[in-house]
C-alpha cells in the first residue's frame, strides 16, 4: 500500500454513558424518535382521551362537570396539571399527524433525499410546536 491511499472511515457504536451528551442527532432523527414517543403517549393516555370526549358530549350536566374539571381540578389533580396533560396529548396528536403525513408524502413521491428529509423534518417540528402553542394558549385562556 502506498501513502496515497486513504484510510477507510471507521464507524463505531455509540457509548450511552460517554457519547450521548455530545452526539448530534439530525432533525429527521428527532422527528422519527418524537413520532414514536407521540404514538406511545397517545396510546397510554387513551383512557383519558375517551373520558374527556365522553364527558364533553354526553349531556349538558356532564359538559359542565368537564369545564369544572379544567377550572378547579379533579379531586386530588389540580386543574392546571390536567391542562398540561391535555396539552401533551394535543402535541402528541399534532406531531404524530404531521409526521405521518410527511412519511406518507415521502412514500408516495419517493422524495428520499437528504435535503428533503432535513427540510421536511424542520417543517414538521416547527408546525407541531407552533400549533401546540396556539392551541395551548386557547386551552389556558390567553385568548
Amino acid at each position: 500500500m502506498s501513502d496515497v491511499t486513504q484510510k477507510r472511515p471507521e464507524f463505531r457504536n455509540i457509548n450511552a454513558l460517554k457519547d450521548l451528551t455530545t452526539y448530534r442527532l439530525p432533525a429527521a432523527g428527532w422527528v422519527s424518535i418524537l413520532h414514536r414517543v407521540s404514538g406511545a403517549l397517545m396510546f397510554l393516555l387513551l383512557p383519558l382521551i375517551v373520558w374527556l370526549f365522553d364527558t364533553s358530549v354526553s349531556s349538558e350536566i356532564s359538559h359542565e362537570r368537564f369545564q369544572a374539571a379544567f377550572a378547579s381540578g379533579l379531586g386530588f389533580v389540580p386543574g392546571w396539571l390536567l391542562k398540561l396533560v391535555v396539552l401533551g396529548v394535543i402535541w402528541a396528536y399534532l406531531h404524530h399527524l404531521i409526521a405521518g403525513v410527511r412519511h406518507l408524502y415521502m412514500d408516495m413521491t419517493h422524495s428520499v433525499t437528504k435535503e428533503f428529509g432535513k427540510s421536511s423534518a424542520m417543517v414538521t417540528l416547527v408546525l407541531s410546536i407552533a400549533l401546540t402553542l396556539v392551541l395551548g394558549a386557547k386551552l389556558f385562556g390567553l385568548y
